[in-house]
């Protein structure tokens, strides 16, 4: 049996993914990395991401091809700041969930190093700070994850 199918499959990546996007919707520095007004895309993607990830269908590669983390997040700045935020709301989306705690530890373990991992500039101190954030959109006006 396969990470995902032990963690319940869909239905439990589901519940993550739409709960992590609540707090994104709900942090304004992350939310204005995703110039789409409905956040429902990027969700799906992310779930699809996941899913595969841990040992789910393949549609996310189906659909976009191999993930490339660290290419498709290159172009854009993710500062720590940025990886905070996001692992505060992924662990509170995490909590949402009834896992075993050896799963939800792996499931930890694979976002705080993936999250790191994407660091890729300092954050920004008070005088550097003057343009509007960029954010990790792709040529077709979609985020890249």
């Amino acid at each position: 049996m396969s990470f995902y199918e032990e963690v319940g499959g869909a239905a439990t990546f589901e519940r993550l993914v739409h709960a992590f996007y609540v707090g994104v919707a709900a942090d304004p520095e992350l939310r204005a990395l995703y110039p789409e007004q409905d956040l429902a895309p990027a969700e799906r993607r992310l779930r699809m991401f996941l899913e595969q990830y841990f040992g789910g269908p393949n549609a996310y590669s189906q659909e976009r091809g191999h993930p490339r983390l660290r290419m498709r997040h290159a172009p854009y700045p993710v500062t720590l700041d940025m990886r905070d935020r996001w692992m505060r709301h992924m662990i509170a989306a995490m909590e949402t969930l009834d896992l075993p705690e050896a799963h939800a530890e792996a499931m930890r373990d694979y976002f705080m190093r993936a999250a790191h991992m994407l660091v890729n500039t300092d954050d920004p101190t008070p005088s550097s700070a003057g343009g509007p954030p960029s954010s990790p959109v792709g040529p077709e006006g979609r985020p890249t994850l």
